[in-house]
């Protein structure tokens, strides 16, 4: 891959083959970043109000530092793909496992946030129960490593020099960061569309699994139902909002 700082690397950056190849990667990564992005808003919506936003801020804060230390620790990464064990006739590697156990991790996190809004089992005497900030850092942190994990791969086939890869990151995770905050307050006003990201959860949590078991399902697929889900939920709530318009009386939607 070369050194990040050498001549051939910064030189790289200034070619225009260099420059569609870091859009392409810089727009891949924020789309590949949109399953972290949501599970960081429902893990940081659990946290006290006052805490949330920290929370954010701290989970892809991490989420960057993470990917990073991958990038330089590509040669580690390639081996990570290397089986290490036999199980009912699947080779599985460390990278099937990490991808595997996220999957499962999400799944279960998913469907217990799904009980907690339905069912109220976060509740006890009224008050809400919320998570500890170290709590809601553990889990983003561990979700991360997965979410990452995935990312990197995803660079490294499609960029050829470090330089570019790094750039890409960096500005995909800025641009998640800048968009935090407005996508928190959108999801906390909505609970049909927290509803809907742990939903996509789900679908996301078990195609993280298939990938582990090496059924291999195109992220096409999974952000083709993302993407129409939102675009219906996007026409209910015009019309919610058009229906309270007309409605007469002090009631509106935020």
């Amino acid at each position: 891959m070369g050194d990040l700082f050498s001549a051939e690397s910064l030189a790289a950056l200034f070619t225009a083959e260099a420059l569609a190849a870091f859009l392409t990667l810089a727009a891949l990564e924020i789309v590949l970043g949109i399953d972290n992005l949501m599970f960081v808003q429902i893990v940081a919506s659990r946290c006290k109000p006052e805490l949330q936003d920290k929370a954010r801020k701290w989970g892809l804060s991490l989420a960057l530092l993470t990917r990073l230390a991958l990038l330089f620790s590509i040669s580690w990464v390639a081996g990570l793909v290397t089986p290490i064990a036999n199980l009912w006739g699947y080779e599985l590697s460390w990278r099937d496992i990490i991808l595997g156990g996220g999957g499962l991790f999400l799944l279960v996190k998913a469907t217990m946030e799904i009980h907690h809004s339905v069912e109220g089992g976060d509740e006890a005497g009224g008050s809400r129960k919320h998570l500890t900030f170290t709590s809601a850092i553990i889990q983003i942190a561990m979700l991360d490593i997965v979410f990452s994990l995935d990312s990197v791969i995803t660079a490294v086939g499609m960029a050829n020099h470090l330089a570019i890869m790094v750039a890409a990151v960096v500005v995909a995770m800025i641009v998640m960061l800048l968009a935090a905050a407005p996508v928190g307050r959108f999801v906390h006003n909505h609970p049909t569309v927290k509803m809907l990201c742990l939903s996509f959860l789900l679908l996301i949590g078990m195609a993280l699994v298939a990938e582990g078991l090496h059924f291999h399902i195109p992220k096409g697929y999974i952000y083709f139902a993302i993407a129409f889900s939102a675009g219906v939920e996007a026409l209910n709530l015009m019309a919610r909002r058009k229906t309270l318009k007309q409605r007469p009386g002090p009631e509106r939607i935020v």
